[in-house]
């Protein structure tokens, strides 16, 4: 569903008139205004807020030549995955340490002070490594990407920018939140329309990994076949 099929379908629901086109004489339609504005809010709060979708998840690695200790994080960057490392080609039996601390990064650095498998931080749009990666020596990490809309002109993007653009998640959790939350935000009745999408919401993220793991890295199911391989009596 396109951002327009979408919207058409929510004022559907809520009782404003039906556009043909959402950015088409927008600047005079208050109306087209906030269902825009609420789209791209609704999108972006699906995409950040609810749950590291793996349709966002991306990697990226850093690359060393023997003299930079920063590197640029990429244009989607939005953050850090809430369990990811950054990991290090010469010390893969552990992570870099993160340094949360900028005073504590500049000290160690003064004292060439770390640890055995490297640090790392967080410094404006950079990601600072340490020690100094040696030529063709490799870091890595995994990071939520920002751009949840696909471009009808090509691309993603954080927004939409067109009446074709499509979110790169379940058009559906745009639309039924769209619905609530416009109704929210007008004053009327609103508890069932968010229970509804608040169903939706639970099964997608449910839907969204396999099953929940309790100890190590597998599966439950993985995990019980690994433990015990045979038929249960």
């Amino acid at each position: 569903m396109t951002l327009l099929s979408v919207t058409r379908d929510v004022c559907a629901t809520v009782g404003v008139a039906v556009p043909q086109s959402v950015f088409s004489g927008i600047t005079g339609n208050r109306t087209m205004q906030e269902m825009l504005s609420l789209a791209n809010e609704m999108a972006q709060r699906i995409a950040y807020d609810t749950r590291e979708w793996t349709k966002l998840k991306s990697t990226v690695t850093f690359t060393g030549d023997g003299v930079a200790t920063s590197f640029a994080l990429p244009a989607n960057y939005k953050r850090m995955l809430l369990t990811s490392n950054v990991w290090r080609s010469s010390s893969t039996t552990g992570p870099m340490a993160f340094i949360a601390d900028t005073d504590e990064w500049l000290n160690r650095r003064s004292r060439n002070e770390y640890t055995s498998t490297g640090e790392w931080t967080l410094l404006g749009d950079d990601i600072h490594i340490f020690p100094v990666m040696s030529v063709d020596e490799t870091a890595w990490l995994v990071y939520l990407d920002r751009n949840c809309i696909t471009l009808n002109g090509g691309g993603y993007g954080d927004a939409f920018m067109n009446d074709l653009d499509t979110f790169r998640l379940d058009e559906r959790l745009l639309k039924l939140g769209m619905i609530w939350q416009w109704k929210a935000q007008k004053g009327s009745p609103y508890a069932e329309d968010m229970g509804t999408y608040g169903d939706a919401l639970t099964y997608a993220m449910g839907a969204d990994k396999p099953a929940p793991i309790i100890v190590g890295r597998l599966p439950i199911s993985a995990a019980m076949n690994g433990t015990y391989p045979w038929a249960t009596p």
